[in-house]
């Protein structure tokens, strides 16, 4: 799976990209990641500006419309996969483990990384990407949102983790609604908390029963709202 992040600073990926699972995938090639410099399409070629007032006033400023569409335009005929367009913004659809999984279906992802007061409207008028956010919350820009991306996608491609059954026990995963159980290893026993003896008799299906109870005593503490019924539930619903 490729992905292509476009940024003001490509250098905030330096450490995430050589760490942990991610960088095994990319060695494994798995995973490409390239990076483009949003500065690199400037049209103000002694400072390499790309960001202006906006119109009618207001604080902060705007990323421009040209060397956004330009990039954009530019990186996605480097590749022949064509590419599902993402802009980070708060603004946006709220990114969950069922979008998660739809994203990873995709061969290859744009993401588009704003900055400042966002992005020059017509530049979502002409590339029509779809706008996603990580949270009702405002960061200093959309690379640490794209790096969740990466992440909850990557961990879905086949061969990324060295077991499969981990994603599908995930809290969210494949439209389960409840939240993971707990789990444990060694020691058994620690400052007088011990392992649930169910756990370490070896009777699988007693052991799926507890999990199961588990996860819905979690979820109905931390989550109820996870177990009130969906429209997607019912087909009747409007």
């Amino acid at each position: 799976m490729r992905f292509d992040i476009v940024t003001l600073f490509p250098a905030i990926f330096d450490g995430y990209l050589t760490q942990s699972l991610l960088n095994k995938a990319i060695q494994r090639d798995l995973v490409e990641i390239h990076r483009h410099d949003l500065r690199d399409w400037s049209n103000d070629p002694k400072h390499h500006k790309i960001d202006d007032r906006p119109f009618g006033g207001g604080p902060g400023m705007l990323i421009q419309v040209q060397p956004t569409v330009e990039c954009v335009e530019e990186v996605e005929r480097a590749c022949d996969v064509p590419a599902r367009r993402i802009l980070l913004t708060p603004q946006g659809r709220k990114l969950d483990q069922r979008l998660a999984e739809d994203l990873a279906t995709s061969p290859r992802l744009l993401l588009m990384c704003g900055r400042y007061e966002g992005f020059d409207q017509r530049v979502m008028d002409i590339l029509q990407p779809e706008e996603i956010s990580v949270g009702d919350f405002v960061l200093n820009g959309g690379e640490v949102a794209a790096m969740i991306v990466v992440d909850a996608v990557v961990r879905l491609i086949p061969g990324v983790l060295g077991d499969e059954q981990s994603s599908f026990d995930d809290s969210f995963s494949r439209g389960n609604r409840m939240l993971e159980f707990p789990q444990y290893t060694r020691p058994r026993e620690f400052r007088g908390h011990s392992v649930p003896q169910v756990l370490l008799d070896g009777d699988h299906q007693r052991i799926a029963a507890w999990r199961a109870d588990a996860s819905r005593t979690r979820t109905a503490e931390r989550r109820r709202d996870l177990l009130e019924p969906t429209p997607d539930d019912d087909p009747q619903l409007p």
